[in-house]
């Protein structure tokens, strides 16, 4: 169920992005070599039996964990995170980790948005101004007249689109589901997805990249259930804008790893779109305080 602990959810949203960006990493490094659908069906299989077993340990059985007022939504979200990972990872392949992330920052800025008129939650002026600073910063970042603008800027953007309406529906399920239940949900109907998907075009991998192939699936299960826990903590308005932090992680990792180029517009948009979450995150404790009193 949901709570309002705002500094437990920032924590396990930071917590999620250094996972999802480490991730990323991998993925890249993988569809460099083999299929995407491949490689997120493999990824789906080991979500789905963990997803089983720690759902299961959580609610007291399988069935349990299963029981949901609202089936369609959860199979709506789960469905909905399995097509945007493959679609993200097309992104990587074509855009390259740094830029991909770029675009897809954008994917906060949407749920803080739409969290009120979609969710009820309420957004103060103020958080709407450190979302109008995060969307400078991206657009800082796209470099509109140049740059990352491209028809290939198109993948990663769907791909935040569609992880905003995840994010949403997470909190929108956590008002009747547990974390177990949703947990569930998400691995195994994304099991199904990407199996009826990827299955088509299997090809060998070799013995090294199963390594990198059992980490993926690790992290993969570890981040999403991390997101799941930041949303029972708090509002989706006020955790998204530390999502942000993906994008330097990524963008981190993609320097060093990948030798990938940090241009100044993207570390100038950067920084405007963390200052924006900082600065959420330092409304919310005063509110917090005044709260108290």
């Amino acid at each position: 169920m949901t709570s309002n602990d705002t500094r437990r959810g920032v924590i396990l949203m930071l917590v999620t992005t250094l996972i999802f960006a480490s991730q990323d990493a991998i993925s890249r490094h993988l569809a460099g070599e083999y299929n995407t659908y491949m490689i997120v069906m493999i990824r789906y299989w080991f979500f789905a039996a963990f997803v089983c077993a720690i759902a299961g340990r959580q609610a007291g059985s399988i069935r349990r964990a299963a029981a949901t007022r609202q089936p369609w939504v959860q199979a709506a979200r789960g469905a909905i995170l399995a097509l945007e990972i493959i679609v993200m990872i097309q992104g990587f392949v074509f855009l390259g980790l740094v830029e991909s992330h770029a675009v897809f920052a954008c994917y906060p800025l949407l749920i803080g948005a739409l969290s009120g008129p979609v969710l009820g939650e309420h957004v103060g002026w103020r958080r709407w101004l450190a979302i109008a600073a995060g969307f400078v910063g991206v657009i800082i970042i796209l470099q509109p007249s140049g740059g990352v603008f491209s028809p290939y800027a198109a993948i990663p953007l769907l791909a935040a689109f569609m992880f905003a309406l995840y994010g949403l529906l997470n909190r929108y399920v956590a008002r009747q589901d547990t974390a177990a239940t949703s947990f569930f949900w998400t691995g195994t109907v994304g099991a199904v997805v990407t199996t009826a998907i990827g299955i088509w075009f299997w090809e060998p991998m070799r013995g090294p990249d199963w390594a990198w192939m059992a980490l993926l699936c690790v992290t993969g299960a570890a981040g999403h259930y991390t997101l799941i826990k930041a949303y029972e903590q708090a509002e989706a308005s006020a955790i998204q804008p530390f999502a942000y932090f993906q994008l330097v992680f990524a963008s981190a990792i993609g320097l060093t790893v990948f030798g990938e180029t940090l241009r100044v517009n993207v570390a100038i948009g950067a920084a405007i779109i963390v200052a924006a979450g900082l600065f959420t995150f330092w409304r919310e404790r005063m509110r917090a305080r005044a709260l108290a009193r």
